[in-house]
C-alpha cells in the first residue's frame, strides 16, 4: 500500500465514530475515559464484549458480529490502515455492535476494565518463531496476565492459527493447573466435531491456506 494511500486511510478514520485511537500516552497513565464504561457510554447495551486481537482488515470480527448480533465486537490493531476496511463496511452496513481500536495489545489492560471482556479471539497472529521474540508472541505469559486481568472469570480465549510451532507451544502453556482446556485440534477443518465457531469464519489468508492444504489448527481455554 502506497504512503498517500495510507495517509488517507489514517484520516478518514479519525472521521469513523466507530474507530477509537486513544494516545498512547493516555493509556501509560490509566486514563483511558472508556476503560469501564465501554457498555453504557460506547455500545449503549449490555451485551458481552468480544475482542479479536491483531484484527488486521476487520474481517475475522466482523463475521463473528454476523453470526452472533446480541454481542458487541471489537478489533484492536496498531495498523489503523488495515482496519480501515473493516470500520468503514461496519459504518455502510450500519453494524452498531462492531468497533475497532488502533493500540498496542500490550496496553490491553488499560483499555478495559476488570471483567469487561467476555471472550478474547487470536486469530493467526505472527508466531515470532526467534527466541528472542518469544516475548512478542500474543500467547506468551506476559500477554496472558494482562487478558485475565480483563476477562470474565468464565471468558474464554480462542486461538486459530496456521503455525503448528504457535500451537504447540499455546497447547504447552496450558498445561497446567492455572488454565482450563476447552477444545483443541491440529487441524479443525478434518475434524466432524470441530466447534461451529471454529470453522464458519475464513480469513482471505486462511483461504489461502486451505487452498494450499495446509492444516488450521484451534484451541479453546479458560482460565481456572
Amino acid at each position: 500500500m502506497g504512503s498517500k494511500n495510507k495517509l488517507k486511510r489514517f484520516k478518514e478514520n479519525e472521521t469513523f465514530k466507530n474507530v477509537i485511537q486513544p494516545e498512547r500516552a493516555v493509556l501509560e497513565k490509566d486514563a483511558f475515559a472508556l476503560k469501564g464504561h465501554w457498555h453504557k457510554n460506547f455500545f449503549k447495551n449490555d451485551h458481552p464484549i468480544v475482542l479479536e486481537l491483531g484484527c488486521g482488515k476487520g474481517e475475522y470480527t466482523l463475521h463473528l458480529a454476523d453470526q452472533n448480533p446480541e454481542r458487541n465486537y471489537i478489533g484492536i490493531d496498531i495498523k489503523g490502515a488495515r482496519f480501515w476496511r473493516g470500520a468503514k463496511t461496519a459504518l455502510k452496513e450500519n453494524r452498531e455492535q462492531v468497533a475497532f481500536i488502533r493500540a498496542q495489545i500490550e496496553l490491553i489492560d488499560t483499555l478495559f476494565a476488570a471483567g469487561e471482556v467476555a471472550e478474547i479471539w487470536i486469530t493467526f497472529p505472527d508466531p515470532q518463531i526467534k527466541f528472542k521474540r518469544a516475548k512478542h508472541r500474543l500467547t506468551h505469559p506476559d500477554f496472558l496476565k494482562r487478558y485475565r486481568k480483563i476477562l470474565h472469570p468464565k471468558g474464554s480465549i480462542h486461538l486459530k492459527t496456521d503455525s503448528a510451532f504457535l500451537f504447540g507451544y499455546t497447547l504447552g502453556i496450558t498445561n497446567d493447573p492455572a488454565f482450563e482446556l476447552i477444545y483443541a485440534h491440529h487441524d479443525i477443518y478434518n475434524n466432524p466435531h470441530a466447534p461451529k465457531t471454529a470453522v464458519a469464519v475464513q480469513t482471505f489468508y486462511e483461504k489461502m491456506f486451505l487452498e494450499q492444504n495446509k492444516p488450521i489448527t484451534y484451541l479453546q481455554f479458560q482460565f481456572a
